[in-house]
């Protein structure tokens, strides 16, 4: 899943046909030169922000139809419909009724200067009726509520205000599109140490849409085997060349690490898999594979998002804010409160990607299980400090049947390695106490 792919819109610009032929020989043209002229630079306005599908002034029922059969076969992640000016109700209720169920904007554009003294000048009275997009916009919004649609926004603004809030519209909608198609996959079992932290798959594959497949430790093993000595090495050296390693790295353990991650990545991705969720204590996966793999994403463009604990829930979180941002997104759990400095610790001990901060990240031994009865005991992973700087911070989980987000804003601050086995950070809020 290309999480950093663009949004696409489907654009609906709506116009009035008893106005088009309007102004002939005007300083400024007719009503239907002004009004393509308008359109060409809202779409300007979405160059390198958004793929757009569009295509000319729809004025009649029938274009409106077609208007909708094009964004459906174009799969769209939104639309967003701006009335040109006063236009008849007919083409826009065409177009609700035959539009698929789909993140819908409704736009008014203000303009943010106009001059109009006396309309008794034809060209002038013509800006005039091109200049009334607000009444054909009120009266749209009455028709867009009788339908009741549910994903559905009204924005009344100027075009170089307009255009963030529409881009935030869109994000979301492409985000809510790309989990329609998305797979998690749990590898291999709910974490059960951790009950509180499961969600139902039939709730989430209903409501948001991935689909949730098991992988089981048979099938990782199997994968283990096929991986090659040679890979193994130059991952390896790839890892030596661009990372710290620590002194009491065992040379063996390390491969291993490196060959079960490689190992797990070519798994999740063999069926399709967007996100994974790997119980990282699962005993099986011990017992069998000799440690937890530790150094997913083995590189920085793997379109594959690795979160820990079994937890569904937290995963769901980290591939939100992934499709948002388009940025990487990491898993935390609060160790505890600093209250002395106003914040609190957090991290966690399984895979976290450290891509986007090289040296932040140091190959350590896994402390935690280095005095196990494991076969691969302390196998090394990626130790990784969160860089610094303004994060969102998400939870998702599931109460009385229904996913709960909630959501706020910390300052991640910059911060040593000091907790072994954990990629961490301190963490401080702006405002609220920890």
């Amino acid at each position: 899943m290309n999480i950093k792919r663009l949004p696409k819109i489907g654009l609906l610009f709506i116009g009035a046909e008893r106005f088009m032929e309007l102004g002939e020989e005007t300083e400024r043209g007719t009503y239907a030169e002004r009004k393509a002229e308008e359109c060409e630079n809202y779409l300007k306005a979405f160059e390198e922000r958004a793929e757009t599908v569009a295509s000319g002034i729809v004025c009649t029922r029938e274009a409106a139809e077609e208007r909708a059969d094009k964004f459906y076969n174009a799969k769209v992640d939104c639309v967003v419909a701006i009335f040109l000016s006063w236009a008849e109700d007919t083409p826009w209720i065409a177009f609700l009724r035959k539009l698929f169920d789909i993140p819908l904007m409704l736009a008014s554009v203000v303009r943010e200067s106009l001059a109009i003294t006396d309309t008794n000048d034809e060209d002038q009275f013509i800006d005039f009726l091109s200049a009334g997009a607000l009444v054909g916009f009120l009266e749209a919004s009455g028709s867009v509520r009788r339908f009741g649609r549910d994903k559905m926004m009204l924005e009344i603004d100027t075009l170089e205000r307009l255009i963030p809030k529409i881009m935030r519209f869109a994000t979301a909608s492409k985000a809510m599109a790309m989990l329609k198609s998305s797979k998690v996959s749990l590898l291999a079992c709910y974490n059960r140490a951790m009950w509180s932290t499961y969600v139902d798959p039939y709730n989430v594959f209903e409501k948001i849409g991935p689909e949730l497949e098991f992988l089981s430790v048979a099938e990782l093993c199997r994968e283990i085997e096929l991986i090659s000595d040679d890979e193994v090495a130059t991952t390896v050296s790839e890892f030596k060349a661009k990372y710290r390693v620590m002194d009491n790295v065992d040379a063996e353990k390390f491969k291993a690490s490196v060959r079960a991650t490689l190992a797990m990545e070519r798994l999740a991705q063999s069926v399709g898999t967007d996100l994974l969720v790997l119980n990282d204590i699962d005993r099986v996966l011990f017992e069998f594979v000799g440690l937890r793999p530790g150094f997913t994403p083995t590189k920085p463009d793997l379109e594959l998002i690795s979160v820990p604990e079994g937890d569904i829930g937290g995963g769901l979180a980290v591939y939100f804010l992934s499709l948002l941002s388009g940025r990487i997104a990491n898993f935390i759990e609060p160790f505890y409160i600093d209250e002395q400095n106003g914040g609190f610790v957090a991290g966690h001990a399984g895979p976290n990607n450290y891509t986007e901060r090289p040296e932040n990240m140091i190959i350590a031994r896994d402390e935690r299980f280095a005095k196990s009865r494991w076969k691969y005991a302390g196998a090394p992973f990626a130790w990784y400090v969160f860089p610094e700087g303004e994060k969102t911070m998400l939870h998702v989980s599931e109460e009385n049947g229904k996913l709960k987000l909630v959501a706020t804003l910390v300052e991640c601050l910059p911060t040593k390695h000091y907790l072994a086995s954990y990629s961490h950070a301190n963490f401080r809020h702006k405002t609220l106490p920890p």
